[in-house]
């Protein structure tokens, strides 16, 4: 199942690895924030499927499930 397309995808995927670069320059109290945060662009960017977007119904993704061969 996936709900995050590939421009958001993209976008997941930059921004998630700069906040994970920067996790490296931030202080002690913030770096395990930036971490979590990072990471979590960097996961959904890969698996493509956002939790949050399976809650609020939204759905980025072009490929139609129904026509899956699975």
């Amino acid at each position: 199942m996936r709900n995050v397309g590939g421009t958001e995808r993209a976008i997941r995927a930059v921004l998630g690895s700069s906040v994970v670069v920067l996790d490296f320059l931030a202080s002690v109290q913030i770096e395990l924030v930036f971490l979590v945060i990072g990471l979590w662009g960097v996961f959904t960017s890969a698996f493509g499927y956002c939790p949050f977007n399976g809650l609020l119904n939204r759905n980025t993704c072009q490929i139609d499930p129904s026509s899956s061969k699975a």
